[in-house]
């Protein structure tokens, strides 16, 4: 039996066979994304679809308008299994939004045998997951993060060895329920089932870190349009994530309102000109700013760059300072290290990493998925971490996992009708 991994209670988990399929979606506050892939040998996959688009009714991680949400994973879906040759039945989907709480638990149990077997491990977790979660909290994860034998803690794999107590310490992620049935709601409208759903930063860490960044202690911070998620990993297992209600399109806002001029247009200024840290050069920098309401192309501002930047800054230091003081009120602070890997689209604006770097005081790279075969360039970036690291989390599932009572159908809407129509006759 494989060491029992990342537990997820919202569905039973399945050993995909060679040749067999494996589909992520991750639904953004700016885009959705759906990878499909195939499992060419074991601890191998490559991605044989691709599908994704601007994302709409999605705000902070959360479904804002189920109609517009339906529509936009239904279209990035069918472009993917178009892509991929193939219709999908499950997909993983990754969770952003919710306001997931991370608390670790102790569990401990005795051992029926001479030595310590599959039984007492399996006992032990179960003993670990028998916790009250609230009618308002949705379960995601049960992570063992270590084992105790006898009060000796630090065992990794407490199989074989000799003890009378068996003790296992869980990192155990909940959700707020409202987010998480809305996007199994709208996903279930498309016709999907939800095989799991993973949290953001936890799909980004297992697409982007290096084996000795997961080791010795790591902080993957997810750059979203609407959140900014975070997640510590220590001696190989996430021991912690948070998120909080602020990213990319935060800062989009700001520039539209600071320089009146159109979203679009402010998203177009931020990718081209702007940037996190001020430079000398700034201040001679011309750019030229459309304003709201003006048809005609010439009724436009000539702005310095530094103007722009100095919209940026503040907002960017703003999140990073929230994400030091989570870090520091979680008690992880020194489990994370001195390593941060920044990821998602949020984060490849100019000058992130070097700002991120003075406000952690940490040692800053930008994160790209690892691993995976069959991305193309405009897809392999930073901002398709969390998509790519969902087929990781895919692969390591070797335990069997209990599932809940699904939750009730409601109207398949419109998307979900003409899809159904079309999987029933075509």
């Amino acid at each position: 039996m494989a060491f029992p991994g990342a537990l997820n209670t919202r569905t039973k988990s399945r050993k995909v066979p060679r040749g067999g399929t494996i589909a992520a979606l991750d639904v953004g506050s700016s885009k959705v994304v759906c990878f499909i892939a195939k499992v060419d040998d074991p601890g191998s996959i490559r991605v044989v679809g691709i599908g994704h688009q601007i994302s709409r009714g999605v705000r902070s991680g959360g479904i804002v308008d189920m109609e517009a949400a339906e529509t936009a994973i239904g279209t990035t879906v069918h472009a993917a299994e178009t892509m991929a040759g193939e219709q999908i039945r499950e997909v993983l989907v990754s969770l952003s939004g919710g306001q997931p709480e991370s608390q670790t638990l102790v569990a401990e149990t005795a051992v029926t045998g001479a030595e310590i077997g599959d039984s007492d491990v399996r006992r032990a977790l179960a003993e670990a997951r028998k916790l009250d979660v609230s009618p308002d909290a949705e379960l995601i994860h049960s992570i063992p993060v270590g084992y105790a034998i006898d009060g000796t803690k630090g065992i990794r794999d407490p199989r074989g060895m000799v003890g009378e107590r068996l003790g296992v310490r869980m990192n155990v992620v909940t959700a707020a329920a409202g987010p998480v049935r809305n996007l199994s709601t709208c996903v279930g409208r498309c016709h999907l089932g939800v095989e799991s759903f993973v949290m953001s930063p936890y799909a980004a860490g297992l697409s982007c870190l290096v084996e000795d960044e997961m080791e010795l202690g790591v902080t993957v911070i997810d750059m979203g349009g609407g959140t900014t998620s975070m997640a510590v990993f220590n001696d190989g297992k996430m021991v912690w994530c948070d998120s909080i209600p602020l990213g990319g399109g935060h800062v989009t806002n700001d520039i539209a309102r600071g320089l009146t001029t159109p979203v679009a247009q402010a998203e177009r200024l931020k990718t081209l000109y702007g940037s996190a840290v001020s430079a000398v050069s700034d201040e001679r920098e011309m750019i030229d700013v459309p304003q709201v309401g003006e048809e005609e192309r010439g009724q436009t501002n000539h702005v310095p760059k530094s103007l722009l930047v100095g919209i940026i800054q503040p907002r960017m230091e703003e999140i990073f300072e929230l994400v030091h003081g989570r870090l520091d009120g979680s008690g992880f602070a020194k489990a994370a290290g001195r390593r941060v890997v920044l990821t998602g689209g949020a984060s490849q604006l100019s000058g992130v990493r070097d700002l991120a770097a003075n406000v952690l005081d940490k040692q800053v790279r930008l994160g790209r998925p690892l691993r995976i075969g069959g991305l193309a360039t405009n897809v392999s970036g930073p901002a398709f971490a969390s998509a790519a690291g969902l087929l990781a989390y895919a692969m390591q599932q070797n335990h069997e996992m209990p599932a809940l009572a699904p939750i009730p159908e409601k109207s398949p809407g419109l998307w979900g009708r003409v899809n159904g129509w079309l999987r029933e006759n075509l």
